[in-house]
């Protein structure tokens, strides 16, 4: 028998928990209608009417994410009844009405059989996965301008940062190239020589419109319909003439690293274990890491430990309101800012915006279906990234900036003396660079600070962390990683930046760094901060040497006692 692939296990572990959720959901009834039963016209059973809105509101949430949209549209109806019994004294409720509500639930259960027929006929279908290409992979870009100098001076900058580039001096040679390829990134002129903008000839070219190549627009004017035009049809980015070349091998990069960043992470936050666990597999399909916490008094540690991107909270719990926990999250400033939505079948608006008032960003109604969860979980995400990199990274870049650097070598370090693994710790500098920007100039200096960054990202392992120091200083952590590789991946990284060619006018000319590194294991105890001297010491070593070298700081201290 064929071995199944990821998706069809995911599939039937969707198809299980389907059929496990509806051969104990008659149960469920059974029990609803035992507790209504008891239920009196007085006070004391105020408990036991809070437990039935509980149960009922699992049922309107769950029974249409399991395919039940009438048993939950039932269940919502016998929700909002017990929701105004609570709000109302019970002194008004008559013996009469517990009875009839007794029979509806009893009608609940009749119209499940008829319900179980109609969702069996439908299986759950899973949203193809999104894994992005291999970190391995050589990304092609497409250059389309009638300005041949421009096209030839983008064509070398962009290759010399590993790409492989395609040049196009008509809209027409694009159009037939997009028949039997798709490039990775399109680079486009909004206007050619015929005064024509590109943006109007894209609704005449269908195979442009239906590409998956993000496109990044450059235009020599800066006008508002031609970037509403651009949005339109969904542009990355749009840069104005002359081209801040530096910026937009940035936005090339962003662009590329979204497709290879690490799998988002989703907290579920919901006492019916069942749905939350078809949300996470729904998740896993889809590539997005997804735990589930059953004990909302761990909250805190489950976030310290899982450090997820989003958490989806269930509004109305046993034990705990949602929006009591989300406020127990938002006292902590380190997940100050963590993206939480409520997902609830709570309809009423004004109770959804009190729920908020208490931290949440986004307010969800239950049943919603896995494409549209999906999709708000995915947007929610990628924006707090975005925000994310705003804050914390380098605009020239787009590598962590000094103090973030500094408190992610904190971290490792911390991580490291847990879980007793090593971790280095490497200052880079780029020699002489001051003659360069003397030389060639501030914006040819940017090039190569551009340049040295584009490598460390494509050349280090994907969980390896990159920061700009400050000027042309760098700074890498290499969590759990031997002295032979550290050595191995340091030195292809200066072996490699030196071939580089840069071009400024006529003249060619490369370019050196010197790296001195630090190993955890070699200075036991030392804090991040004690380590990244170590690692600069290393560094004023290697450059007072000799430059273009590697030096390994535990070798300094050899070489110290040995004298002594």
């Amino acid at each position: 028998m064929a071995e199944l692939s990821k998706e069809e296990l995911i599939q039937q572990k969707l198809d299980k928990l389907k059929a496990d959720y509806y051969a104990h959901l008659p149960d469920e009834i059974d029990q609803l209608i035992a507790l209504t039963k008891k239920l009196k016209n007085e006070e004391s059973s105020r408990e036991k009417f809070h437990e039935l809105h509980v149960r009922l509101h699992k049922i309107t949430g769950s029974a249409g994410t399991f395919g039940s949209n009438n048993l939950s549209a039932h269940a919502r109806k016998l929700e909002r009844k017990v929701k105004n019994w609570l709000q109302d004294p019970l002194s008004e409720i008559t013996r009469d009405e517990i009875k009839l509500f007794i029979t509806t639930i009893k009608q609940l259960k009749k119209d499940l059989n008829n319900e179980l027929n109609h969702v069996n006929k439908h299986k759950f279908s899973l949203v193809p996965s999104n894994t992005g290409p291999a970190p391995s992979k050589t990304y092609n870009i497409w250059i389309v301008d009638d300005d041949t100098f421009l096209v030839d001076e983008l064509s070398y900058q962009i290759e010399s940062f590993g790409y492989k580039t395609r040049k196009f001096n008509k809209l027409s040679a694009l159009k037939l190239a997009l028949k039997s390829n798709e490039p990775d990134l399109i680079l486009l002129d909004v206007i050619f020589e015929n005064d024509e903008k590109s943006t109007d000839l894209i609704s005449l070219m269908p195979e442009l419109n239906s590409s998956r190549s993000p496109i990044i627009f450059m235009s020599s004017t800066d006008e508002f319909d031609t970037r509403i035009k651009a949005a339109q049809i969904g542009a990355q980015g749009f840069f104005i003439k002359p081209l801040d070349v530096p910026s937009l091998i940035n936005r090339v990069v962003q662009l590329f690293e979204r497709k290879r960043a690490p799998a988002k992470r989703v907290l579920i936050v919901d006492d019916d274990k069942r749905l939350a666990e078809h949300y996470r597999l729904v998740f896993e399909s889809a590539n997005i890491e997804a735990e589930i916490l059953e004990n909302p008094t761990e909250i805190i540690n489950k976030v310290n430990q899982f450090r997820p991107e989003l958490i989806l909270m269930d509004l109305y719990m046993p034990d705990y309101f949602g929006p009591d926990l989300a406020g127990v999250v938002r006292q902590y400033e380190n997940w100050a800012s963590l993206p939480i939505v409520f997902l609830s079948s709570e309809t009423d608006l004004d109770k959804q915006i009190d729920a908020m008032q208490y931290g949440a960003d986004d307010f969800l109604t239950k049943p919603i279906s896995d494409s549209q969860l999906l999709s708000a979980v995915r947007s929610r995400i990628n924006r707090a990234r975005q925000l994310e990199a705003l804050i914390s990274r380098d605009s020239l870049t787009g590598l962590l900036k000094h103090s973030s650097i500094k408190d992610a070598v904190e971290n490792e370090i911390s991580r490291a003396q847990r879980n007793q693994s090593s971790v280095s710790v490497a200052m880079l500098d780029i020699d002489s660079f001051k003659q360069v920007n003397d030389t060639y100039g501030h914006a040819t200096g940017d090039v190569v600070i551009c340049a040295i960054a584009m490598l460390l990202r494509q050349r280090l392992r994907q969980y390896d962390i990159i920061g700009r120091y400050g000027g042309e200083e760098f700074v890498i952590i290499l969590p759990e990683c031997s002295l032979q590789q550290t050595l191995q991946i340091l030195d292809d990284v200066r072996q490699r930046f030196s071939t580089v060619k840069f071009r400024h006018q006529d003249s060619e000319f490369c370019c050196t760094i010197s790296i001195g590194f630090a190993m955890n294991t070699d200075f036991p105890g030392r804090n991040g901060s004690e380590l990244l001297i170590q690692a600069d010491n290393a560094l004023y070593y290697a450059k007072r040497t000799g430059r273009n070298q590697t030096i390994n700081a535990h070798q300094l201290t050899e070489m110290s006692e040995s004298y002594e």
